[in-house]
């Protein structure tokens, strides 16, 4: 008696379905929007699924190396690499990438450029864009990391809860602005960190909203 051939494992589709497409395209749009990725439960909003169908889309998309997530954060997502329409050379700009700053330098001065960073067209359409280093961990929460770039569009003022390049005494710092009842705060995203408290006399300058992220 001959032996029944062994039936072979189906290998893994690599290629996107159009369900997964969309939560890729929302994923991105969400993080260039709020400058930072959605919680499952806002992707599950945004796709009009459940918080498991969503979970289950994330996982798929793990699987096959669009997604990157990491444990224990709610804001663990990440783009492992571009849907095929993205990053093609004519859809993409250089800005500056500025250094670490001291104290009382201005952050936008020439002598603070290190390199260009390649972006998105559609992320500068909107006005002026540098790139800035993150250094520590108070913008963790917010998927922000140490080491980070953070994409930045040049602009003086901000709005409740967006997060923003402030210098405040002459420092620099990436936080969330908060404007509750007339008390302004720039937040961290990371409870080791307190809030920062401005003053009617504090010299607060916004400098830009951040408006996407890059990890290296």
């Amino acid at each position: 008696m001959t032996e029944a051939p062994k039936k072979r494992g189906r290998k893994p589709v690599e290629q996107l379905t159009e369900t997964q497409r969309r939560v890729l395209q929302e994923l991105r749009d969400f993080m260039v929007e709020h400058g930072f990725p959605p919680s499952t439960q806002e992707l599950a909003e945004l796709l009009g699924v459940s918080t498991a169908t969503a979970h289950e889309q994330v996982g798929q998309l793990v699987k096959k190396g669009f997604l990157t997530r990491e444990a224990r954060k709610a804001r663990g997502l990440r783009l492992a690499r571009p849907l095929e329409d993205d990053h093609t050379p004519a859809d993409l700009v250089s800005i500056p990438l500025l250094g670490s700053v001291a104290a009382g330098h201005p952050i936008l001065a020439e002598e603070n450029v290190l390199s260009e960073v390649m972006i998105e067209r559609r992320l500068a359409a909107n006005g002026r864009c540098f790139a800035l280093r993150i250094t520590g961990e108070s913008m963790r929460d917010a998927g922000i990391n140490d080491g980070d770039l953070v994409v930045v569009r040049q602009q003086p003022v901000a709005e409740n809860g967006d997060i923003v390049v402030a210098q405040l005494a002459g420092e620099s710092t990436v936080k969330r602005l908060s404007i509750r009842d007339h008390v302004i705060e720039l937040r961290p995203e990371n409870p080791a960190f307190a809030p920062m408290p401005i003053g009617p006399d504090d010299d607060l300058r916004i400098l830009g909203k951040v408006i996407g992220i890059r990890r290296l």
